[in-house]
Formats: C-alpha cells, sequence, structure tokens
C-alpha cells in the first residue's frame, strides 16, 4: 500500500517538488561528466548527417536522376541513402559505449547512497529492525533508475539530433516545406508536454484513491467479526461506497488526460503527413519538385515522426518512473533532527508493485508514542513492524536526556537489559502462507504495562506465544530479560515467563496446590496478600479454605481465572503474560486484577478486550494488519484509525487510570 510521506506534503502532486529536489544532483552529476556528453554528442552529430543524407539522397535520386532520365545517377544517389542507413550501426555502437559512462556512474552513486543512507538511518534509529526498504533500492530500484535514465538519454539525443538532420533536409529541399510541417508538429509536441504535468497528477490520485479502496477492503474483511458484533458494518459499507465513487471519479479524469495525451500523439504522428499531402498543389505551385516532396515524406515517416513518437512514449512511462525512482532514493533525503527536535523516519511499503509508502514518525524524546516501522513488503493481512518501542513507566525506567523517557527501545546500549525485545520477528503458519507477523520489532522496558489491542485472528496470541517461547518464529529472534527464548527448556522458560490463556488451568487438588504450583515456598502472608490482591477471599471462604478441594468442575470460567492469576501473581518470573485472560470476569473484578498485577515487581504484557484494559496501561500496542502502533490510549486514539473504531466497539465500565 502507497501513501503519502510528510515530505511529499510541499509537493503538488504533479511531480514539481521532486523536479525541484533532483536538479542539484542531476547538475552535479552531469557537471562531472562533461568529457563523455561532448562524445556522446559527437557520435550523435554522424545520425544528423544520416537523417539529413536518407531523404536528401532519395530526393535527389528523383530529381536528378529517374525523372531527368538518368538511372545511373539515381541509383547513385539512392546507395547514398542505403550507405547513410547502414552506417547508423557503428554509430549506434559508438553512441552506446558512451553511454555506459553516463549509467554505471549512476548506477554505482545510487547503491552507494542507497547503503550511507540505510545504515545511518539504522545507526540513528537504533532499534536493530531490518530496513527491506533498502533491499528494494539497492536491487530493483536502482535498476529501474538506469535502465530508465539510458532509455531517456537514448531517446532524447536520439530526437534531437535526428529532428535537426531532418528539418535541416526539408530546409534544403525547399524552405515551404517546413511552413508545411512545422506548425502541427509543433502543436502536437506542446500539447504532449503541457499534458505531462497533469497526468501525473491524475495518475497520482488515481493511484492514491485505488490504494485507499483496497485498503479500506483489506481492513473490512479482516474485521468482519468484529464490524458485525459492534453493528458498525453500515458505516463501513457507506464509506466503501465514497471510496469508490472517489476512485471513479479519478479514473475518469486520468480516462481524460490519456484521451487528451491520445490525440497530441495523433496530432504530432499523423497531422504533418496528412498537412504534406493536402499541401501538394500549393507546393508545386510555389515549385516543389516531386523529388523534393518524396524527400519530404522519407524525413516525416522514416526519421521525425518516429523520432518524436519515441520521445512522447519514452517520457511518458520511462521519464515518470525515473523521477518516482530517483525520488525515492536520493531526492527526499533529509538531515538529522537536532537535538530534542523531531526527525521524520523511513517511509513505510506494502505489498504492491510499486508501493508507496506510509509515514511514521522517528522516535523522539517528547513524544512517547511509537508507530512501528513496517516491512518494505506486506502481505495483506500480515502484520507488519518495526520498533514498536514501550518505554518504562516512573523513575525506575530507562530514561533519556533530560529525565524524559529514551524510546528508541535499545536498553543494551545503555546498561540495562530490556524485559521483552523482539528482532525483525516474523511468523507464517506455513511456507507458502501469509504472515500473521512480519518484520515486527518490540521493546518493553523492565517494568512496563504494555496492553496489546487488535481485531480477531491479527495475531496478539501469536504475539503472546511467541514471547512465551511456545511457538517458534519463522524468522527473527525473542528474548526476554536479554535471553533468546527460542529452544529453551521448559523449566528454563518457567523461570522468565508466566502465560495466562484465556481458557485458564484449573488441576483437581486443593486450592492451595493449584495457588502455590509456580511458587511451592512462597510463603503464607504472600498468599494471603495473593488472595486479597486477586479478590479471592470469597472464594476462599466457600470452599473451606486454601486447604479445601478445588477441581475444576466446581469452579466457574471466571473463578478458575482469578485462581491463574493469583497463581502467576506468587510466580517469581518477571514477566507476566495475560492472553485475553480476564475475559470471564466483570469491569469490576477485572480493573482490581490488572492493577493488582500491574503493582507486582516485574512487567506485564496484556492482550486486552476491553477498552479499560488499554487505558489501565502505560502503552497499547495496535495490531490492524499494515502497521503497528504504539503510545499512550491518547495518542493512540490520535494516530491510529483502528484504535478508534475499535474504541467504538467496546462497551465497558469507567476506565480508570492507575
Amino acid at each position: 500500500m502507497t501513501r503519502t510521506t510528510p515530505a511529499d506534503a510541499r509537493d503538488t502532486g504533479d511531480g514539481s517538488g521532486a523536479v525541484r529536489r533532483l536538479a542539484p544532483h542531476a547538475r552535479r552529476f552531469l557537471a562531472r561528466r562533461t568529457g563523455i556528453l561532448v562524445r556522446l554528442s559527437l557520435w550523435s552529430l554522424a545520425e544528423t548527417g544520416q537523417a539529413f543524407l536518407v531523404g536528401y539522397g532519395v530526393a535527389r535520386a528523383v530529381d536528378r536522376g529517374f525523372l531527368a532520365g538518368d538511372t545511373r545517377r539515381g541509383l547513385l544517389w539512392l546507395t547514398v541513402a542505403l550507405v547513410a542507413v547502414l552506417l547508423g550501426a557503428p554509430v549506434i555502437r559508438g553512441v552506446f559505449a558512451q553511454l555506459a559512462g553516463l549509467t554505471e556512474p549512476l548506477r554505482d552513486g545510487l547503491v552507494r547512497h542507497a547503503v550511507d543512507r540505510s545504515l545511518a538511518h539504522a545507526a540513528a534509529d537504533g532499534s536493530g529492525g531490518t530496513d527491506r526498504a533498502a533491499v528494494s533500492r539497492i536491487t530493483n530500484q536502482v535498476e529501474i533508475a538506469r535502465d530508465s535514465f539510458a532509455g531517456l538519454v537514448l531517446t532524447l539525443r536520439s530526437f534531437v539530433f535526428t529532428a535537426a538532420g531532418a528539418l535541416l533536409g526539408l530546409l534544403s529541399l525547399h524552405p515551404s516545406l517546413l511552413v508545411v510541417v512545422l506548425p502541427p508538429l509543433s502543436a502536437g509536441l506542446v500539447l504532449f508536454l503541457v499534458t505531462l504535468r497533469p497526468m501525473a497528477a491524475a495518475q497520482r490520485r488515481a493511484l492514491a484513491a485505488d490504494e485507499a479502496l483496497g485498503d479500506h477492503a483489506t481492513r473490512s474483511r479482516t474485521a468482519l467479526r468484529d464490524l458485525t458484533a459492534g453493528g458498525t458494518g453500515p458505516a463501513a459499507a457507506r464509506r466503501g461506497t465514497e471510496l469508490i465513487e472517489d476512485a471513479a471519479v479519478a479514473a475518469r479524469a486520468l480516462a481524460g488526460w490519456a484521451a487528451l495525451r491520445t490525440a497530441a500523439l495523433g496530432v504530432a504522428g499523423h497531422l504533418p503527413v496528412l498537412a504534406l499531402l493536402l499541401a501538394v498543389p500549393w507546393l508545386r505551385g510555389r515549385g516543389v519538385t516531386a523529388g523534393a516532396l518524396l524527400g519530404a515524406f522519407t524525413y516525416l515517416v522514416q526519421s521525425l515522426l518516429p523520432a518524436l513518437h519515441t520521445l512522447m512514449t519514452a517520457l511518458g512511462a520511462a521519464g515518470s518512473r525515473l523521477l518516482v525512482v530517483l525520488d525515492r532514493i536520493v531526492g527526499q533525503d533529509r538531515p538529522e533532527a537536532e537535538p530534542g527536535r523531531p526527525r521524520t523516519a523511513e517511509p513505510i511499503r506494502t505489498a504492491g508493485p510499486e508501493s508507496a509508502p506510509t509515514p511514521v514518525p522517528a522516535p523522539r524524546p517528547p513524544d512517547r508514542s511509537e508507530p512501528a516501522y513496517a516491512a518494505a513488503h506486506r502481505p495483506v493481512g500480515g502484520t507488519g513492524g518495526g520498533a514498536a518501542v514501550a518505554a518504562p513507566r516512573g523513575p525506575a525506567g530507562l530514561q533519556g536526556p533530560g529525565g524524559t523517557p529514551d524510546l528508541r527501545g535499545r536498553p543494551a546500549d545503555r546498561g540495562r537489559t530490556a524485559a521483552v525485545e523482539l528482532r525483525s520477528v516474523t511468523l507464517s503458519y506455513g511456507v507458502r502462507a501469509e504472515p500473521v507477523l512480519d518484520s515486527l520489532d518490540l521493546c518493553v522496558a523492565p517494568g512496563e504495562h504494555l496492553a496489546v489491542v487488535g481485531p480477531s485472528g491479527i495475531g496478539k496470541s501469536t504475539l503472546t506465544r511467541l514471547v512465551a517461547g511456545t511457538l517458534a518464529p519463522s524468522g527473527g529472534e525473542v528474548r526476554v530479560a536479554g535471553r533468546e527464548v527460542t529452544g529453551r527448556p521448559p523449566a528454563e522458560l518457567a523461570t522468565l515467563r508466566v502465560l495466562v490463556p484465556q481458557e485458564a488451568y484449573v488441576f483437581s487438588g486443593t486450592l492451595r496446590d493449584n495457588l502455590t504450583y509456580l511458587a511451592p515456598d512462597v510463603s503464607r502472608a504472600d498468599l494471603d496478600a495473593a488472595v486479597d490482591a486477586l479478590g479471592l477471599r470469597s472464594l476462599v471462604e466457600r470452599l473451606g479454605g486454601l486447604d479445601a478441594p478445588a477441581g475444576p468442575a466446581e469452579l466457574s470460567h471466571g473463578e478458575r481465572q482469578l485462581v491463574a492469576l493469583a497463581r502467576s501473581y506468587v510466580s517469581p518470573a518477571p514477566l507476566l503474560l495475560l492472553d485475553e485472560a480476564t475475559c470471564h470476569l466483570d469491569p469490576a473484578a477485572e480493573a482490581r486484577a490488572e492493577e493488582a498485577l500491574a503493582r507486582r515487581p516485574g512487567t506485564l504484557l496484556v492482550v486486552a478486550h476491553r477498552l479499560s484494559s488499554a487505558v489501565r496501561a502505560d502503552r497499547v500496542l495496535v495490531l490492524d494488519g499494515t502497521d503497528a502502533v504504539c503510545g499512550t490510549h491518547d495518542e493512540v486514539l490520535e494516530r491510529s484509525p483502528l484504535y478508534r473504531d475499535l474504541t467504538g466497539h467496546w462497551n465497558s465500565g469507567p476506565a480508570r487510570r492507575r
């Protein structure tokens, strides 16, 4: 999916901003290669002579040869024209030899620039994420730029020097020929050039409308169950209708400009020949010979019009590609922000053939909201990411300059190990399956309370299983307390984290056995504190004490969840993972349980199913299938359209902040 970056906000949409950004680079590049340009021009002058001789030879063969009764002279002039055509082969060879001196340095320079830019961005960002867009820039985009640049140089050079030879030939045959040919030729060329900028703007609008419609369709498909449950299906349908109408309007506008461009090609490509045919009587009256007329037709059909048609095609296709790709690689560079000032992160690319980017604000000390940096190519339905960084709360957390939270999420660099760290984690259920998580980078500091929200099936439970070490990622690594969890034995994982799933596990035995299962040596005082903190006192009294039997059949779903939560409360593991572990509790009991677990020393990661759970957390991580956005409730509410939609679906009591 392609979106517009903030850097493009100053652009008018017709490419003029890109031209302004690229012009200084282009001037410097060409100024350092004046020798190659001179040699290329000299070879092209031979092409001018070739174009001149072809039409001139035909005209002289007719007038001074065949019509004058001198067949030998006519054949001699035709031989001159034939030799001029054959000499085009070494001319093209010389042109290509010089062309390599322009295209290869361009390619090498773009590769260096893309690598330097990616490394500088990675060093400044410090997230450790994989910049897949850099791979695309170094490979596909650089090759597109080189090929498009070579095609433009060839066509521009060919048109300029071929047109010069043909027009010089028409002038040498008879000046009146130029009077007939030049007006329609110039009118078609001017009309084509006039359509370039509005055509580019129409293309951009049509692309944006198409992508907005596709994005809405994808979001609606993945959130169909939530839309149905929340009763917001009609609103989503109305929004889809509006987007369809917008796309239709943009498509009609683009078709109109395309028709005008086709008219320009017709005027420039066919009208000169028609005008010349209609003007034959007038030209004959002014002394233009039959050979001159035939030579003029030769100039038009064999040299001038093919070169013009190639030029228009190249400018309309290769020129647009070159402008877009160069602007992506070079033109949108921005200097590093001064300390304390925001800077803009690398744009995001999504799946698509040529996708344009999503704006992602980079980490900055005054603002705790951190969207995740998505992968360059993300399959529909996968959750991409990058540095989704959760800052710690309170003075115990990692601090940046001036006491503000440092959001770049590199605890190891500052002498403190992250509680949870995901590095470019991708998870697919099968070789050809779409990734559920795609290149997600996440850093949660010790003591952080993070809530994870998103539509059903988006990957929230998958994320908790990855962090718990019960599921191995397809790519990347997952660390808890600085140690990679993949492949570790269950006994070691149990010392690092506790995972409480939606369906709480309670085994047949006493209530004490169930509560102390993860902490056999817990003291009576600590166990009583857990019972009181989680609101289990009434259950203990109803069963007859901690040593009373407590089988699963004797407990309700909510009571089983409270037992599992109290079990995790007394566990010595520093990380608690709650995968909708309070879904069977009423809002008041859920608030009491989460607040108690948040006061417990350690880190808390909660998959939330109510708005109140998200509001209570220090940070909210939104997974929506295209971007991962992390920030406080208010910040994510402002930045994430999906989160705003979800807040309308949730129905809970008054949310309270801790």
